[in-house]
């Protein structure tokens, strides 16, 4: 047995006597503070513990310390959220160095699908199909194994969005971002050259080399202020949320729309954000037709994830596509975040109930792959070596991602995840109208367990939150935003509702 499930399991074993998990009190340890009550239903994660265990009087404890003070020596440390021990992490639990144990929602960042140490990805990680992915990892692009077009019509073109079977494969999600502009920019190119089969003319291919055009022609990527679509140079020219991520960086000439600032509870501001929605479609339109570099594609977030958690209506993105479809500039939905189930959708631009699917779709962080899906084959460039690197993802990767999608389908987790998602805003709508002014602007409500809310102490909030035995994260400058695994369960809720009111007090 993994010795994260072994520590998990007497880790639960000795709370059996009371029938419940213990939070300790961080001031004095060893004593009770709080009971939660296990689950009605059977948990995801048998070895869990029935609740958070914290043994330090404080976060970091001192091993933890120690081990970053070792770190610092050699690594950058002072992003570092927390020292994790992840052989004794299991299911929804984050463990550290000291044996604390935090309920996780936040998850990597969003980025861990079915819990710490699930057994069925050990299994796919001791494959010999994962052992020849690891130790013979090929160059896709040159030598791809005879294994990769099963590979990806099991698991990565198999759990495609509606509409799309082709996919080129990445490392990351800015990696995925980064190869969609460049197919944008390739297909925007070889439509006003006539079509795949006119070839490039001696001046194009001239004056590229010296990063001039019409060899390296002026066009953009339109995006949208709060966005976050990742750190390379293309990318980070789309980016708005933090000057910090920008600053000294050179950028491209790309223009930049207003993404909608909604206000709360909708249905109390249904006209002025119907006119906010209209307006930032507006602005849109009028920078594709007048901006000094033309787009050739706009990319979206279905939410803006790390400028905020920012929402818009599906009529918003609606007239997003027509707008689009009309000056014949294409669409990405970069699901980077928002991707594979935690909003109650596998792809979150399912809620859009588009007719019209947009062009590309990026992928990453939950899939623990990356790439982007493209609906037509017009957007695979009409020569080889122009969309390529040596590894052009990874198929371990990609084997991950099938078994996670497996676990997904076993457990029918994005129905659950849509389920659970509303009995937790259910209970968060009790703690604003308990505590209105620290649960402001509560979103998300049908969106899963994507939901957020915005604290006028939003980093103390986030700091004290560990004291309570959770691990929670923030966006934008104000917003606490939830992201639990799909493994999150009603029990996992309440406990998270109960430290949050903690929370509250303590500040």
């Amino acid at each position: 047995m993994p010795a994260a499930l072994r520590a998990a399991g007497a880790a639960k074993a000795a709370l059996r006597p009371a029938m419940a998990a213990r939070v300790v009190s961080p001031a004095r340890p060893f004593t009770t503070v709080g009971a939660y009550r296990l689950a009605a239903v059977k948990p995801f994660h048998k070895d869990e513990p029935a609740g958070p265990i914290l043994k330090t009087k404080s976060l970091p404890g001192p091993e933890s310390t120690r081990h970053i003070k070792e770190l610092t020596e050699s690594f950058e440390t002072r992003s570092l959220n927390m020292m994790v021990d992840y052989t004794k992490s299991v299911g929804n639990y984050i463990a550290d160095p000291d044996g604390n144990m935090l309920l996780d929602v936040y998850a990597q960042i969003a980025s861990i699908p079915v819990g710490y140490n699930n057994p069925e990805l050990a299994k796919v990680a001791k494959s010999p199909e994962m052992v020849d992915a690891i130790i013979n990892r090929p160059a896709l692009g040159n030598f791809p194994s005879h294994t990769w077009a099963s590979i990806l019509k099991t698991g990565i073109l198999k759990y495609a969005p509606k509409g799309f079977d082709n996919v080129y494969t990445a490392m990351a999600g800015s990696d995925a971002n980064e190869i969609a502009f460049k197919a944008a920019f390739m297909y925007r190119r070889q439509l006003e050259r006539g079509g795949p089969d006119v070839d490039f003319t001696p001046e194009e291919i001239e004056s590229a080399m010296r990063n001039e055009a019409p060899g390296s022609p002026n066009l953009s990527i339109l995006s949208f202020k709060g966005s976050f679509h990742g750190r390379l140079f293309g990318t980070l020219s789309c980016t708005r949320s933090k000057p910090i991520h920008k600053i000294d960086i050179p950028a491209f000439d790309w223009p930049q729309a207003t993404f909608p600032q909604l206000k709360y509870p909708l249905e109390q501001h249904a006209e002025e954000n119907a006119k906010a929605e209209q307006a930032s479609i507006d602005e849109v339109e009028q920078l594709i037709k007048t901006w000094r570099v033309p787009p050739a594609a706009v990319i979206v977030e279905p939410i803006q994830s790390e400028g905020g958690d920012n929402h818009a209506s599906p009529a918003f993105f609606q007239k997003l596509r027509e707008v689009t479809r009309k000056h014949d500039v294409l669409l990405i939905a970069d699901e980077v975040q928002t991707g594979i189930g935690a909003t109650g959708k596998f792809w979150a631009h399912e809620h859009w109930n588009l007719q019209d699917p947009p062009d590309m779709v990026t992928f990453s962080k939950k899939a623990q792959t990356a790439g982007y899906y493209y609906r037509t084959k017009a957007l695979r460039p009409n020569k080889p070596y122009r969309q390529f690197n040596t590894w052009m993802g990874d198929p371990a990767k990609a084997l991950l991602f099938r078994g996670i999608c497996n676990e997904i389908d076993r457990h029918d987790l994005v129905n659950h995840t849509a389920k659970v998602g509303n009995y937790l805003f259910t209970k968060l709508e009790g703690l604003a109208q308990k505590y209105p002014e620290h649960f402001k602007n509560l979103r998300g409500k049908g969106q899963g367990t994507f939901i957020a809310f915005d604290n006028p102490k939003r980093d103390e909030f986030l700091a004290k939150a560990k004291s309570f035995g959770v691990n929670i994260g923030g966006s934008g400058t104000t917003a606490v935003r939830l992201r639990p695994m799909l493994t999150f369960q009603q029990h996992h809720a309440d406990i998270l509702i109960d430290a949050m009111e903690k929370i509250v007090k303590a500040l």
